[in-house]
């Protein structure tokens, strides 16, 4: 058997959560294998509405084995507060929630220097969701952070003093207030909470999952243009959200990976500062943004919104070899009689490229457009059948564009919505 994978290929935001809820029927186990509390995976079915920040999508089916993997930043506070929030749905989660030791901790000094460092940079600051993640991810890879299998240690209230002290003389040159007696009594109530789960050695658990011939399904936060090395650095998360991440991230070998679902928008969205070469500022732009309600599900912050972006999608499919596309919120462009499509850039120097070039973050990069004619119709419970006549030539433009099929259309935020098309994959 193999892995599937499925992540954005945009900027985040793109409905992860809902087709990993969708797909999750076909799947044994499904495995976060990056990012943290940053995340904000939206489901909606039977009139429910929830999101979820560190547990797998596949927490609502209760035959689906739900993997926090290695490569995942934990906090046990907010992961306390989600499991409270699922208490009313009557899910089993302690016997289908499986948490790596491997994966580090968020200590709430680390949320406490996520706010000192973003308040640092002023009006350079990169749109942290100030929920400890970057400083979590510096920890690790310095070698010296917490991670989950620690807190079973005897040892573990003089680790985590250790470091704690370590992030206090550092906030001494920050002007951040904070009760710490408030925040140390719920994080240590909230390991104690996290200890009820199981903890295992999950790269293990993963792979003798794969040899019984269970079928896996990875599932990453953000989006592929928030990669630490590929997206548009420093305007990143500090993960890899990429096909890659998926191997580190769990433990499973690259010959392993199968069908690799990348999920976009019809148009695109950023939350927080850096470089987007189609965003609409104007009326156009408020106008999407209300018509998607794209505000952030984590954050709450608006959404900045534009057209969509095919350099940057050809750029994201060609480094996570996406073999399949899920196209999201296609209705909510059916208020447009006319839809514009970036196909290239023009450059500061006047280079004309379908390439993402490494000044995208420096340089005033030009969309050019072309424009397709919209469909102005609802698309809810719609078959492929009954889509009109401008959507269907909007898929197929983009899968020619692309080069790659589009089996999936999200025309609403309930499970329901969505229209499977028969299309064949190669």
């Amino acid at each position: 058997m193999k892995v599937d994978v499925l992540l954005g290929l945009q900027w985040g935001d793109e409905g992860k959560g809902k087709i990993v809820d969708v797909l999750a029927p076909l799947y044994d186990v499904v495995a976060r294998f990056q990012g943290g509390p940053n995340a904000g995976h939206t489901l909606e079915f039977d009139g429910i509405k929830h999101v979820l920040h560190q547990i797998p999508s596949g927490i609502f089916r209760p035959k689906t084995k739900n993997i926090i993997g290695n490569g995942v930043v934990l906090d046990p506070i907010v992961f306390k507060t989600e499991i409270e929030k699922l208490a009313k749905y009557n899910l089993d989660v302690k016997s289908n929630l499986f948490i790596s030791k491997k994966a580090t901790l968020i200590i709430p000094t680390h949320r406490l220097l996520d706010q000192a460092y973003e308040k640092a940079k002023g009006e350079n600051k990169i749109g942290s969701t100030l929920k400890g993640i970057g400083p979590s991810y510096q920890d690790k890879i310095g070698r010296q952070g917490l991670r989950v299998g620690d807190i079973l240690s005897a040892d573990f209230s003089q680790k985590f003093k250790k470091l704690t002290d370590i992030h206090f003389e550092i906030l001494k040159k920050h002007d951040i207030s904070f009760n710490w007696p408030e925040l140390e009594g719920a994080f240590w109530e909230a390991v104690t909470f996290l200890k009820q789960f199981s903890l295992v050695d999950s790269e293990y658990l993963v792979n003798h999952e794969l040899k019984k011939g269970s079928t896996i399904l990875a599932e990453g936060a953000q989006g592929s243009l928030l990669d630490i090395d590929f997206g548009s650095y420093p305007f990143v998360t500090s993960s890899n959200t990429v096909t890659a991440g998926a191997c580190t991230g769990l433990g499973v070998a690259p010959s392993r990976i199968g069908e690799v679902f990348g999920i976009f928008k019809a148009y695109s969205t950023r939350v927080g500062s850096g470089p987007f070469p189609t965003e609409l500022v104007g009326e156009e732009g408020e106008k999407l943004r209300k018509e998607g309600n794209e505000f952030g599900s984590t954050t709450g912050r608006p959404r900045r919104c534009g057209w969509i972006d095919l350099p940057s999608l050809k750029y994201s499919i060609m480094i996570n070899g996406v073999t399949q596309l899920l196209m999201m919120k296609a209705d909510v462009l059916s208020i447009f009689s006319e839809i514009k499509v970036c196909t290239k850039y023009q450059l500061s120097n006047g280079t004309i490229t379908e390439e993402m070039p490494y000044e995208v973050v420096s340089e005033k990069i030009v969309p050019i457009y072309e424009t397709l004619k919209g469909w102005n119709v609802p698309l809810t419970n719609l078959t492929e059948k009954q889509m009109p006549s401008e959507l269907l030539e909007y898929i197929f433009f983009l899968e020619k564009e692309l080069g790659v099929p589009i089996t999936i259309i999200s025309t609403g935020p309930d499970r329901s919505q969505t229209v499977r098309r028969a299309v064949k994959v190669s």
